[in-house]
Parts: C-alpha cells; structure tokens; sequence
C-alpha cells in the first residue's frame, strides 16, 4: 500500500482527459481481497493494516472524485510518484 496523503502527479482520466492529481483521491491495492461477512477480528485487522509496502511500480485504486465520478486503475511509481497509466476500474 502506498501513502494516500502523498498525491501522484498529473493525472490522465480516460473519461475527461488530463487533471490535476488534487481531483482523486486514493482507493486502496486492487490485488488486496476484502474479507467476507462475518471474518475474525484478524482477517480483518490483517485486511486493514498488514501491507507490502514495496518500492517501485504499484497498482492502485483512485477515483475521480471532483470530475466524472469514475474508479480507476493508476500505475504509479511509489519512489517518484510518476503516473504511468491509468484504465477503468473493472469488476
């Protein structure tokens, strides 16, 4: 998981072009399955707090929450904070 108080840089929405990265905001580790109903109190502390927190190139969950509304999926690199790509979030 990567710091959701550290922005990317610009940003380029798929639905309305290029923005200013203050228009998303962070949505967690798309690779990271959300425990079901009734889990302990571990899974889902687990789910919560316990991260990788590697260096590099990471997939992540923005949306664009002062433009179109829309989920998506940012590559970002944690170290420079340099947005690669970004596509719809699918189900």
């Amino acid at each position: 998981m990567t710091n959701p108080m550290i922005k990317p840089g610009p940003m380029i929405c798929p639905f309305c072009g290029p923005r200013d990265a203050s228009e998303f905001r962070y949505g967690g580790d798309p690779s990271v399955a959300r425990p079901g109903f009734g889990c302990s109190d571990a899974d889902w502390a687990g789910y919560l707090y316990v991260r990788e927190n590697p260096r590099g190139l990471a997939r992540e969950y923005w949306v664009h929450s002062q433009g179109c509304g829309q989920w998506l999926v940012a590559e970002r690199d944690t170290v420079t904070h340099l947005v690669l790509r970004v596509t719809e979030a699918t189900p």
